[in-house]
This record gives structure tokens, sequence and C-alpha cells, in this order.
């Protein structure tokens, strides 16, 4: 029975990569080009469930690096990891995948992932949602997110960010979660900060577990109820083990209510879409397939880069899955010889020539780099590995169990 298992699982990849190649030969229909004279494919992989294939074409010139993991396998699963463990920080993926706990897992492919602060205090902290293991360290901010439910299955949409302070009274205000607080915004901040806020001026509140209260690690979608144990000025609070510290801006104090130490606050998580037991998310964008269909990039501002790059070709990086399979994607790029990069429209039709049915986009750029059973796979346009705030790893599981970790009450 493993027998025939594996023989239908080696003929699927022999058909999956006969159906690319023959696709990617006829790219004047694929890319709007003449009929391609190069294509040359490599393909490697220990497991008949997950292989590592690089795509090379050699008229534009593309070198394209795809790892493919059947879904029905529940040996594999698709996790986010952070730099250093935190919710802030830069190390490259290589060592991303290395600092993951033995008990989640053995990492075996990974891609880099959103789009981050470069620089400063929060360099590494995530533009959007991110859920590791269970545990919410960056806010979403209404841009694309991809995550997996309780069952394993994957879902990519726009999220919401609904996450507001109830104040004694019964007012409410809005607040951001582990970033660069704004003068006239609250953030909060988890112990997956660090050792402090890392902030200046204003005024901090260090928030203690009220008896009774759900508490850390912090959950999305869910409602925590806390005790304000003490009021600094000033900022760069000391985060607590198994406190936090809500941060109030100074353009914005004199809007909201007096609290005194002892005041009770409630903490809401909720989204749009509610996304309470999630223990996975990332965001990226922007969205490049939906239900088959291509989505058209549009570019908003010729003059602004992160739109105008839409339409050029850069390194880039992206997911994408049908229902039996799921996709990590790097495409080098700003490598004469080697590679020139794509458009988010030819990454579009690739990933649709690949039997892809949703995709997103991932950070690009020098961020683009993918990973596979022990080391780096493409070429870097920076010639080396850039430190990254984040990736989306696939883990093939431990044998003791996944190694989640559980709310503690």
């Amino acid at each position: 029975m493993c027998f025939a298992k594996d023989l239908c699982s080696r003929s699927l990849q022999s058909i999956f990569l006969m159906r690319v190649v023959l696709v990617l030969w006829i790219c004047g229909l694929v890319f709007g080009g003449a009929v391609c004279p190069g294509i040359d494919t490599q393909t490697s992989g220990s497991s008949p469930s997950i292989w590592y294939t690089n795509y090379r074409i050699t008229s534009v010139p593309w070198s394209i690096h795809v790892v493919q993991m059947q879904r029905n396998n529940p040996v594999y699963q698709i996790q986010s990891v952070h730099a250093k463990g935190s919710a802030i920080g830069l190390e490259t993926l290589s060592e991303q995948l290395a600092r993951i706990d033995s008990a989640r897992g053995v990492s075996v492919a990974g891609v880099n992932g959103d789009f981050y602060q470069r620089d400063k205090a929060f360099a590494g902290a995530p533009r959007g949602l991110q859920i590791v293991n269970g545990e919410l360290i960056s806010a979403p901010c209404g841009g694309a997110s991809f995550w997996t439910d309780a069952l394993g299955q994957y879902h990519m949409t726009n999220v919401a960010s609904r996450f507001q302070i109830t104040w004694p009274g019964g007012t409410t205000t809005e607040f951001g979660l582990n970033g660069e607080r704004q003068a006239d915004r609250l953030e909060l901040y988890s112990p997956a900060i660090g050792v402090s806020t890392h902030m200046a001026g204003g005024r901090e509140l260090v928030l203690a577990r009220t008896d009774g209260s759900r508490w850390l690690p912090l959950r999305i979608g869910q409602t925590y109820v806390a005790r304000v144990e003490q009021i600094h000025e000033g900022g760069n609070t000391p985060v607590p083990a198994e406190g936090m510290v809500l941060s109030l801006g100074p353009k914005l104090l004199a809007k909201l209510p007096t609290v005194q130490t002892g005041s009770v606050l409630r903490i809401s998580t909720e989204s749009t879409p509610a996304l309470r037991g999630v223990r996975m998310a990332i965001s990226g964008g922007p969205i490049l397939i939906v239900g088959g269909n291509r989505q058209k990039t549009r570019s908003m501002s010729s003059e602004a880069y992160e739109f105008s790059s839409m339409l050029e070709r850069h390194p880039r990086s992206a997911i994408g899955w049908n229902e039996h399979s799921f996709f990590l994607v790097e495409v080098d790029g700003r490598q004469k010889g080697l590679s020139v990069g794509m458009t988010l429209d030819e990454l579009s039709k690739f990933l649709i020539d690949l039997g892809c049915e949703e995709a997103l986009n991932l950070d690009g750029g020098g961020s683009a780099t993918l990973w596979y059973e022990g080391q780096v796979q493409n070429n870097p346009c920076d010639r080396a590995e850039r430190e990254i705030a984040n990736a989306i790893v696939v883990l093939k599981r431990a044998a003791s169990g996944t190694g989640d970790a559980e709310d503690r009450h």
C-alpha cells in the first residue's frame, strides 16, 4: 500500500513537471513573447510529497525556484516564523529556520514573508498581521493576509483590525500591537516585543492580569481584562514577562479618560473577518490569483515606488495553492545573465500555469529567498542572504506532536 502511494505521488510529480514545461515552451501564449528556445528544469527531493524544481528560461532570462507540497500528507504543515523568535528584529531566512524548536517539527522548506520596517528600533516589525504558533505578534492593517484554520485549510483575504481598548466608563479607543507608536495613537506591547517598549514620550500603563481573565500569550479574536499596575511618564517602560504595556501617544492624552493605578481595562483583539482560533497567519500583497482568475495589477501612482515597482521586473516571492498542492515560489532578478525578474502580471501568469488557483505576492527585491532541505536554492540579488523579518515555512511534524503552546488561564 505504501509502494502504491509512493508510485502515485511520483506519477503526479512527473505529470506536473511535464505540464509546466509544455506550458512554458508555448510562452508566446503565456508571456506574450516568441516561443522560448531554451528551457531547462532541475528537480530534486527526498520525499514524494514535497519537491523542488528550478526552471531556467534562457531567452528572457528567468530563473524560477518552486517548492511544491502535496496537501493530503498530514506529516507536513505550514507555519510562520519571525526573526529572533520575537515581534521585531532581523535575521536571514536560514537563521530563522535554524531557530525553530525541534518540538514543533523539522524545517523542510521556506520562503521570505511579509514587508517590514527596515531600520531603527522597530526594524523587523511586520507591515501587517502575523500569528506564530497561535501567538498574535502584530496587528492586521487592512491588507492581504494568508492564514490556515483549525482544519488546515488555507484562506486569503484582506484583514482589518478591530483592536480596541475599553476604558472605565465604557468609551473605546483603537490600538496597534508591537509596532512603532505614533504620537496620536495607542500601541499595546506584549512580551514578544522584548525588554521594553522602545518608545519616547507619552504615558505608558503597565498592565497585569485580573483574576479569572484569559491572559498571555496574546491571541487574536479574544477579550482580555487587565488591571493598571503602574503608570510611567516618558516612555521606554520595561515590559513584564507576564504582563503588557499600553503606550499612549502625547497628542492623544488630552482626549483619553483619566485612569489610575488599579483601573480595569478591557482589551479586544477582534478582526474582520473573525480569525479566532487561527494559529498561523502572515500578511503580504497584493493578491495575485483568486478562484483561478488572475487579479489585474493596478499601479496607483507612477511616482511611488511601492506601486510603480509592480509594473517593473524585480526579484519576486509568492505562495500559491490549489485543491491538491501548495507552492513556494521565488523568481531571481536584477542579474542580467541569470534572471531579470518579473512584473507582478508575469508572476501571476506563471503561477496560473503552475496550477495555482489562489496566490499571494510576498516581499521581493533583496529579500526574495527560497530555502529547501538545508540550503538557500536561489541566487539573491544582493549576492548573499538579506536579513529579513519573517518567513513562511514547511515543517515536518515532530513524532510526539506539533509542540503547539496552549493558552495559560
